[in-house]
Formats: C-alpha cells, sequence, structure tokens
C-alpha cells in the first residue's frame, strides 16, 4: 500500500513508479492522540503514517508519557517499534502531554494541577497542545482522535451516574470538537487538503451489553459530531471522518472485563461475513487510507474495519 514511500527509499528498485498509486506523506505533520502503549490503535497508526512518511507527533496522557517514552527506547519493545512495508522503526518528533478533559489550562482544576503525574507539566491542554504542534511545524496535516474513556463502562445505563456519564461525553466525544477547533487555523488550505480521523465503534449504534457507563452515548455523539464537523471544515480543505472497529484485545479493553472480553471477539468471528477477528494494522491501514488523496472527496463518513460484523443482524 505503501510501495511509492519505500521505492524511494530503494527498497523495490526494479518497479515501475508510475504504474503505482501514490500514497506518499512526505513533508506532512500528523498529531496523533491517545497513544499508552504499544498495542492501540493508535500505535498501530502511528507506525502506518511514518512508513507513508509522515512526521509523527504524539499527544499522550500526562500519566502516561513516561510509559511512552519508555516503550519508544527499550531494547525489548523493539520489535513492536517496526514500521510495517518498509525498513525502520517508530520515531516521533514529540512526545507532548495533553489531557483532551480540558481545553485550555484555566480549565485545570486546583486539585489536578497540584497532583504530582501533572504537577511536573506545565502545558496539557488541548488548546496549547495543538498550538505547540502547530507553531513549531508550521501546519498540521494529519489529526487522529484515539481517545476514549468512561470509569463506569461496565454498568447498565439505568445504573450510570450523571457525573461519569457526562465525563465519557467529554472526553470521548467533545474532545473531538475540541480538538478540530484548535487545530483548524493549522490545517485550513494545507497543499493537498488536511484530514482528521476518528475511531469510533458499533456500540454507538446498537445495544452492546457492558459497554455502558455514557460510552454507547458517547460513540454517537461522536458519530454525528463527526458530520457536523465535516461540514463546517469542508470549506478550510478540512475532512472529518470515523473508522468503526470491530472489538479488538487492546491493553485497555482486556481491563474492562478480565477475561471476558476475549468472548465478544470470538462472537463477533463466528458472525462476520469473513469470520475472523480483525488485526489493528488493518485499522491503520483503513486509517492511511482516509488521510491519503485517494479519498479526496471522502469526508463525514464512518469506514467499518469489522469485518463486515456490523452488517448482520
Amino acid at each position: 500500500m505503501f510501495f511509492p514511500y519505500a521505492m524511494k527509499r530503494g527498497k523495490y528498485p526494479n518497479a515501475q513508479v508510475r504504474s503505482m498509486i501514490p500514497i506518499d506523506f512526505s513533508g506532512k505533520i500528523a498529531l496523533v492522540t491517545g497513544v499508552g502503549d504499544n498495542e492501540s490503535f493508535a500505535w498501530f497508526i502511528a507506525k502506518a503514517l511514518q512508513a507513508a512518511g509522515a512526521k509523527i507527533v504524539l499527544a499522550c496522557h500526562p500519566r502516561m508519557v513516561g510509559i511512552v517514552e519508555s516503550i519508544l527506547t527499550r531494547p525489548q519493545d523493539a520489535d513492536s517499534r517496526k514500521l510495517p512495508h518498509v525498513d525502520g522503526e517508530l520515531k516521533v518528533e514529540k512526545i507532548l502531554p495533553c489531557d483532551v478533559s480540558y481545553d485550555t489550562m484555566a480549565d485545570v482544576p486546583e486539585a489536578v494541577r497540584n497532583d504530582r503525574r501533572y504537577a511536573k507539566f506545565p502545558e496539557y491542554s488541548i488548546q496549547g497542545t495543538v498550538e505547540a504542534v502547530g507553531r513549531e511545524f508550521g501546519g498540521i496535516d494529519i489529526v487522529i482522535h484515539s481517545v476514549a474513556f468512561s470509569r463506569e463502562i461496565t454498568k447498565f445505563a439505568k445504573e450510570v451516574s450523571r457525573s461519569a456519564y457526562l465525563e465519557a461525553i467529554s472526553v470521548s466525544a467533545y474532545s473531538l470538537t475540541a480538538l478540530l477547533r484548535a487545530a483548524e487555523p493549522y490545517m485550513e488550505n494545507r497543499p493537498g487538503g488536511a484530514s482528521a480521523v476518528g475511531l469510533t465503534y458499533l456500540g454507538g449504534e446498537r445495544v452492546v451489553p457492558y459497554y455502558g457507563g455514557g460510552m454507547s452515548t458517547a460513540k454517537a455523539a461522536l458519530q454525528i459530531d463527526c458530520k457536523q464537523l465535516a461540514q463546517n471544515l469542508g470549506p478550510k480543505n478540512i475532512r472529518v471522518n470515523l473508522i468503526s472497529a470491530g472489538p479488538y484485545a487492546s491493553r485497555a479493553a482486556r481491563s474492562i472485563r478480565p477475561g471476558e472480553f476475549e468472548k465478544s471477539i470470538e462472537y463477533a468471528a463466528s458472525k462476520s461475513p469473513l469470520p475472523r477477528p480483525i488485526t489493528p494494522e488493518e485499522v491503520a491501514n483503513a486509517t492511511v487510507f482516509l488521510c491519503s488523496p485517494l479519498a479526496s472527496a471522502v469526508t463525514g463518513q464512518i469506514l467499518y474495519v469489522d469485518c463486515g460484523y456490523n452488517i448482520m443482524a
């Protein structure tokens, strides 16, 4: 899929360049949110974007910055850093702390400011993070929104507290709006246009047991927000799309219902037209497509990467 970039690096010296479909993000700046380990969709997306030539900036939760820095340097994690399709490993331009609960630092409560895990960072708001990237690199071409959280996700809807419900919507849905509002001045009218891609789930459209705590509502909100933002930002040549990924046993997903989440994957695989689980590489490949010129007329859409599970009754 990324052959032109590989050929430029000399991996396929005898290939005919003019016969290949071009996906080359050389010179593009990609801001990837939500990386907390080397198993998440965001991690694989960052690697795929870099394999296509993009420069990567990670925006990580302040509590996760040290973990991600370690994963990017430890010898025992070297295999997980290998890029797909080309030689090399993931190397990022910057890792910035960002808690998407806060639009500006003025929104941060005193208790959070004084938390030792936050206090070492002078800036971790959405506005500050985006401005740091936009100013240093002169613009932003790609924004990846891979953030979701609910502290009561295993509760049925009727049991969810108001505070947890609103927190889930704020972190998991509204943060896309806040990110793109901050990024708009740096994304507008970029050469070839700019692209934002978020991650959603079938639970935003159908009832999925134990996908509660406001998360199903948050994903439903994220999906209509995607369409609204696509309309709002289209005149600036900024496209906004979502990927609805099938169930995947990331570290975060496994922690929700230890030993049980794998059953959801098995069930989805048994009912899907392609009777197998998805891989994170497939989600990353679809993201690269949506960010590329091949999807230049695609905006406000949900692309299902779930082996067809969503079409089944």
